[in-house]
């Protein structure tokens, strides 16, 4: 007990006898001190006195698939620092392979009495994945938001990117370069972004009169490995364009189009997603679509904000335009 009361009145700056008032439900104590205490004690993993567990802590937990793919860490900078601004602490949860699972994250926030969860891809994107621990966010009411695009029937406040509107910048971008073989590397089949970026880049084409083939779409990881294995098949069909799914993912598929012997962008296009970090800097400069991350991650953390504070915010998914930017890995048709 004595050593609990030295870490977290060293942590928040108070003294011990304080911390001692504060878990005792004494008064004679502010309550911003009183709320860093708690916080503290979440923070450094100490449980509550039972009669203050029913009461949420000031901690939000930030749940990320990754942290190799740049973008997630980005997102991750954006919400902590816009969390931060409004007195909470973010907890990082980062799945790993054969590590702890999303399931298993969701239960250790709910022991520590979370305010709310922000979701950064996961389980909720993908139609054959677990979901059954969403439904234990939603028994607890607890505030909770999405980042992209999710399956049907979550009734949680969703921040995206207009899939469908990427998809056909991309196309139209290298139609207008001659391009009329244009292939696609997408993520997992039952990946709900991905079906949007298919379904929109196959009506563009139809309406473009182009014609795409079954096999022009590929399915891969969210990996440089997964676009490189993806893209080299769509080479050898005698695709000229490729539109990936996401930056390490073309990236990838301009080694595939290096080791066929091929260059970049003189006979294959290649164009990402996202505008991750220093993509401006590879060679070539990858022509990539950008994600608006500030403005959703804006957008997420005050929608986690007003459901914490008891404001009604409905399920409807905000959809934000990406932007087309042009480096690069694209370049007229030659074949």
């Amino acid at each position: 007990m004595t050593r609990r009361l030295a870490e977290v009145a060293r942590k928040v700056g108070v003294s011990e006898a304080t911390v001692s008032r504060v878990l005792n439900g004494k008064p004679g104590v502010s309550e911003s001190t009183r709320t860093a205490v708690l916080t503290a004690l979440d923070v450094l993993g100490y449980e509550r006195p039972t009669q203050l567990r029913g009461e949420r802590a000031r901690l939000v937990g930030l749940v990320l698939p990754e942290l190799q793919n740049p973008i997630f860490p980005a997102f991750g900078e954006i919400i902590g620092n816009g969390l931060a601004q409004q007195g909470f602490t973010p907890v990082l949860c980062t799945r790993t392979a054969g590590g702890v699972t999303e399931a298993d994250y969701i239960e250790l926030l709910l022991q520590q009495h979370v305010s709310g969860v922000v979701f950064a891809g996961g389980n909720y994107a993908q139609a054959d994945a677990a979901h059954e621990h969403y439904a234990r966010l939603t028994e607890r009411n607890l505030p909770t938001v999405l980042i992209n695009a999710a399956i049907e029937d979550l009734s949680f406040p969703t921040v995206s990117c207009d899939d469908a509107v990427a998809a056909e910048q991309a196309l139209t971008h290298l139609v207008s370069l001659g391009h009329t073989k244009v292939g696609m590397v997408l993520g997992p089949d039952d990946h709900v972004p991905s079906r949007r970026k298919q379904h929109a880049f196959e009506a563009a084409a139809k309406a473009a009169n182009i014609d795409v083939e079954p096999d022009w779409f590929e399915h891969a990881m969210y990996s440089l490995e997964g676009g490189q294995a993806a893209a080299a098949r769509l080479v050898k069909r005698g695709i000229t364009g490729i539109v990936c799914a996401s930056d390490p993912q073309a990236l990838g598929a301009i080694r595939a189009v290096r080791r066929q012997g091929l260059s970049v962008p003189q006979d294959v296009s290649v164009i990402g997603y996202d505008d991750s970090a220093f993509m401006n800097c590879v060679d070539p400069p990858l022509t990539t679509i950008r994600q608006p991350i500030e403005a959703m991650g804006r957008a997420a953390v005050e929608l986690l904000t007003m459901q914490i504070n008891g404001a009604s915010v409905t399920d409807e998914e905000l959809l934000f335009e990406p932007e087309l930017v042009v480096r690069g890995s694209t370049a007229p048709s030659t074949r």
